[in-house]
């Protein structure tokens, strides 16, 4: 048996035949981060209980406050309604059963203490409030066409294709797109672009017409072949209208730097990607932006604010046709507490109100009289930005 010590300072056993089953475990040593992003703070808190049934259900009900619905490690929760009318839930996970999920339930995820594994975890539910986890429907040594396949998966989506899944994950160098063989969320997968797929980070899916369109990045577009085997054009770049300043005073273009995805309301080309509030990598709160277009391809109107603290959030639509945002905790410290949280600047540091586990957040979605597309998050702790935010035109 080995005694290790973790970052909450406690000790367990494990024995060490083990150790393998989760990436990143260091059984000899404690490593020392020395990114400075990716320093955590320790603390003995442990997360917080869900929401109880009828709370949750009064709230999906009104469709006005966040809802806390989930626990568990995860990040980049994604969810959508598959064909049997069950919500399905995926998102970046520890290996089932490891032990640091509850040692070390504020891990970043990120660094040489990531817990993050060389999984694909999915749960259903039929009403967002129970969910049942299938049978590990993905897994990197198993089911990955890479000869190596790396050792975690970040960002899964799992879509549905009509007839099948398409579960896509990163990172870059080992990004997967791959197909069920019918309507259950498993294998044997088949991966139809194999190497044409190329390296892709945060990669997803965007069904317009007939067409499947992939993104990429923060953004790359390109439609897909009818029989998903390659693109049928050249990749686009897709950015806001306009430009900010950077904090090096260089002007930036880009609506974010990761979780891309797309959405199309009143006949508008929505695309969504996540930054920092500061612009500064872990500095601020993990928010989420819009921008606004006519083709898929652009050219898109001026960046717009979303909601805050709901970065690489991944908006869908319950059985009535409403739309939620999914959020997570990504921080470098404990959730902050709630209480006057639209003041504070939280420049210092990654932080962020979400606790460990999946939040869903109301968003207000529609066509002003304008013309013009609203997406504003529902919720008042999410709905505008904190005086951290870079962009100042959105604090006027």
């Amino acid at each position: 048996m080995v005694v290790t010590m973790r970052p909450s300072h406690r000790f367990y056993l494990i024995i060490p035949s083990l150790l393998m089953m989760f990436p990143g475990f260091h059984p000899a040593a404690d490593p020392v981060e020395t990114d400075p992003r990716f320093q955590q703070v320790q603390s003995n808190r442990t997360p917080g209980p869900v929401m109880d049934r009828e709370t949750i259900l009064a709230g999906l009900e009104s469709h006005d406050r966040a809802l806390y619905i989930k626990a568990g490690w995860i990040r980049d929760p994604y969810i959508t309604l598959g064909p049997d009318n069950l919500y399905y839930l995926t998102g970046t996970q520890s290996v089932k059963g490891d032990p640091r999920e509850a040692e070390d339930p504020y891990n970043l995820g990120l660094g040489v203490h990531s817990i993050v594994g060389n999984h694909v975890r999915v749960w259903r539910s039929k009403d967002l409030v129970d969910w049942e986890e299938l049978d590990t429907p993905f897994l990197l040594d198993r089911d990955s066409w890479h000869a190596d396949p790396g050792h975690r998966v970040w960002a899964p989506e799992v879509h549905w294709l009509g007839d099948r899944w398409a579960l896509v994950h990163c990172p870059g160098p080992t990004a997967n797109f791959s197909l069920s063989p019918g309507n259950q969320i498993q294998g044997p997968w088949s991966h139809p672009m194999g190497e044409r797929l190329g390296r892709k980070h945060d990669p997803s899916l965007y069904k317009d017409g007939d067409t499947w369109w992939m993104l990429w990045a923060n953004t790359m577009v390109a439609p897909l072949s009818e029989d998903l085997t390659r693109f049928t054009a050249e990749p686009v770049r897709i950015d806001p209208a306009g430009s900010r300043p950077g904090p090096d005073g260089k002007p930036i273009n880009r609506i974010g730097h990761e979780g891309a995805t797309m959405m199309k309301v009143g006949g508008k080309y929505i695309h969504l990607g996540t930054a920092w509030s500061t612009d500064i990598s872990r500095k601020g709160s993990y928010n989420l932006y819009y921008c606004v277009a006519d083709q898929i391809d652009g050219p898109y109107g001026p960046r717009k604010f979303a909601g805050r603290f709901l970065g690489h959030g991944t908006p869908f639509q319950d059985r009535q046709g409403r739309w939620w945002c999914t959020a997570f905790f990504n921080a470098n410290r404990p959730p902050v507490e709630l209480e006057g949280i639209q003041s504070r600047d939280l420049s210092e540091d990654a932080q962020t109100i979400n606790e460990q586990g999946v939040t869903i957040v109301p968003l207000d979605v529609r066509v002003m009289t304008n013309g013009e597309i609203h997406i504003r998050a529902k919720d008042p702790a999410y709905a505008n930005p904190g005086p951290d935010e870079a962009q100042q035109t959105f604090r006027q």
